[in-house]
């Protein structure tokens, strides 16, 4: 890698203060003054700026329990983005690993790691999300079947995917589906004549949201939690 890229991707400078750090000599290289911004560094070496280590930032995988009011996007609009829940260096680099509507909670992905976070959000990968979902009427006995065989929605041509469908109660369900299409679970329940309440996801994959997280709370994932999407 580069110096000055290996610099902007592990501290707070832009490339162009790591390129006049570097040629003013503020940058050493296995305790060497190095000025040329190119200077290809090796894996075993180790950078220095103003006298401290420059420490390498490996990827960052977390999980977020999402409150209602906030918005899945990298930047504050309408409603506060969940990014601003998230007190960590170099937040600027982190995305949201698909989405959540600003009225619905639960678990969110987050990272800097775009081929991981691929790996969730691509319709090849046929990723399971599930969903804690409150109605406002009593679910019907035909309701599974219906979501089991695909549900066609209003301004659609084509059904969704056979989806899970597990009764809780009267009015909660645990729905398990493989999409992301726009609105989807309020818009499946609204085919079916009823009306999503409150709508919670609980697990995306194998990642379950630890229920010792409160709301606006995250923590960094597992390794074993890491692996199971790569």
């Amino acid at each position: 890698m580069r110096l000055d890229k290996y610099i902007v991707h592990n501290t707070n400078l832009t490339r162009s203060l790591a390129k006049k750090a570097i040629s003013s000599g503020q940058v050493l290289v296995n305790l060497k003054q190095i000025k040329n911004t190119a200077f290809k560094l090796k894996v075993t070496d180790q950078v220095f700026y103003l006298g401290k280590q420059i420490a390498t930032l490996h990827h960052r995988y977390l999980m977020l329990n999402k409150p209602s009011g906030y918005i899945c996007s990298t930047q504050d609009e309408i409603h506060p983005s969940v990014l601003n829940l998230i007190d960590i260096e170099q937040r600027d680099r982190l995305h949201i690993v698909g989405r959540l509507d600003v009225d619905t909670t639960g678990l969110v992905l987050i990272t800097d790691d775009g081929q991981w976070s691929h790996r969730i959000t691509s319709p090849k990968k046929n990723c399971q999300k599930t969903y804690q979902v409150d109605l406002a009427e009593k679910i019907r006995s035909d309701t599974i079947e219906q979501f089991n065989k695909g549900l066609l929605l209003k301004n659609e041509l084509k059904p969704t995917r056979p989806a899970q469908l597990v009764i809780q109660s009267k009015q909660q369900v645990l729905l398990s589906i493989q999409e992301g299409r726009y609105h989807q679970v309020k818009r499946m329940f609204a085919a079916v004549g009823n009306h999503v309440e409150a709508l919670h996801r609980v697990s995306i994959g194998a990642i379950t949201l630890d229920v010792q997280l409160g709301d606006g709370e995250w923590r960094y994932l597992t390794e074993d939690e890491i692996a199971t999407m790569s």
